[in-house]
């Protein structure tokens, strides 16, 4: 009897430990089922950083130095002494006009000079015999005045005869055109042969100076105040030795080697358009840069000590274009926070406002979720 009933214990006992397992067994398999219900989203926790804000404007290459070279004297040219195209240095000749008509100016002049010198040694003599001679009353004093007014006017003529002489020698030199500046001639628009006038409206050639190059960059008014205005409030740090750099991208998307440097000087207002035109001054060396080649111009701005920026496929927007991201709460939920974003930096948009530190932003499984619906969320 005793037997029968330890059994039936036994029993009792396994058969309670089954339904225990069975029922823990469910549990689990019910957990289980609810978590694979569960869409799943990977997400970046907001942190702070430090960024250099950079700023990319069109812009306008523009020699550093141009000289339109323009006849001083009339004439007919005799030669030209260049090569279209080719590299000037400052100095070098690169025309000459007929000089016969200057050079016989020069000649008269001198021979005018001569002749006047000539007299003044005896009219110098002849004052001084008659201021000797006045003194006895030998001779009248009209004529003693006359004497030295003549000497007074041979002296002016010979003052006369020099600068004659002077402007004839400027004209001669005139007549050989010499580059103004070192650089790169351009076009002849005449021929030898050809009769130029004067400072004649149109150049004979153009020399231009590409190294170094102007980047010529213009920016609204309103950009540069409100930019002034967040450094001075301390939004951003002024990185003044960063905003001495340019950066600039040529068209076919290349970055060009060399840096360049702003030229806060030249900065001009267009009464057009109202902005200012910002100047940069780059190195040329291979002449890769010519005159008006579009480029783009890389600015840096300042630096942002405390900036958030989110991956560029976690930014969505809404049917009016507005901007939002979608946040894990602390009960694994999802809200919408719409943002403000200013540009994108290193394949991240720079969040202006809407984001704080330790938000968790979905990054991945936003095709699969919709607002204030619980998640199974994991950082990435």
């Amino acid at each position: 009897m005793n037997v029968k009933r330890i059994i039936c214990v036994k029993i009792l006992i396994i058969n309670f430990l089954l339904i225990c397992l069975l029922v823990a067994c469910d549990r689990e398999e019910k957990k289980s089922s609810m978590s694979r219900q569960l869409p799943k989203v990977s997400y970046i926790i907001v942190k702070p950083e430090k960024v250099v804000l950079k700023t990319e404007l069109p812009g306008r290459v523009s020699s550093f130095q141009s000289a339109p070279i323009i006849p001083q004297v009339s004439g007919l040219i005799k030669k030209r002494l260049f090569k279209e195209g080719s590299m000037v240095k400052k100095g070098d000749l690169l025309y000459i006009i007929d000089f016969s008509r200057y050079e016989a100016t020069l000649d008269a002049a001198k021979a005018s000079l001569e002749m006047a010198q000539a007299k003044l040694l005896a009219l110098e003599k002849k004052c001084k015999r008659f201021s000797e001679l006045i003194k006895t009353k030998s001779i009248s004093q009209q004529a003693y005045d006359d004497t030295l007014a003549a000497l007074k006017q041979l002296k002016a003529n010979i003052k006369l005869y020099k600068a004659q002489i002077k402007l004839a020698q400027i004209n001669l030199n005139y007549c050989y055109i010499k580059a103004p500046i070192s650089g790169k001639i351009g076009k002849s628009f005449i021929t030898e042969g050809a009769t130029v006038v004067a400072y004649q409206p149109s150049p004979l050639a153009i020399i231009q100076n590409f190294d170094p190059v102007y980047v010529d960059i213009p920016r609204s008014i309103a950009e540069l105040e409100e930019l002034k205005r967040k450094i001075k409030y301390g939004v951003l740090k002024s990185g003044d030795k960063l905003r001495n750099n340019v950066e600039l991208i040529l068209d076919n998307g290349r970055i060009y080697k060399y840096k360049g440097r702003l030229q806060f000087e030249d900065v001009t207002v267009d009464k057009t358009t109202g902005s200012i035109n910002l100047r940069a001054i780059f190195p040329n060396k291979k002449y890769e840069l010519l005159p008006g080649m579009f480029v783009k111009a890389v600015i840096t701005e300042g630096i942002k000590q405390d900036a958030i920026l989110v991956p560029q496929e976690s930014v969505l927007r809404d049917h009016k274009g507005t901007p939002y991201v979608y946040v894990v709460n602390d009960d694994n939920k999802l809200q919408i926070k719409y943002i403000k974003v200013d540009r994108v930096i290193k394949n991240k948009w720079f969040v202006r406002s809407g984001l704080k530190s330790g938000d968790k932003v979905v990054v991945y499984g936003i095709q699969f979720i919709r607002p204030d619906i619980s998640v199974m969320a994991e950082p990435l």
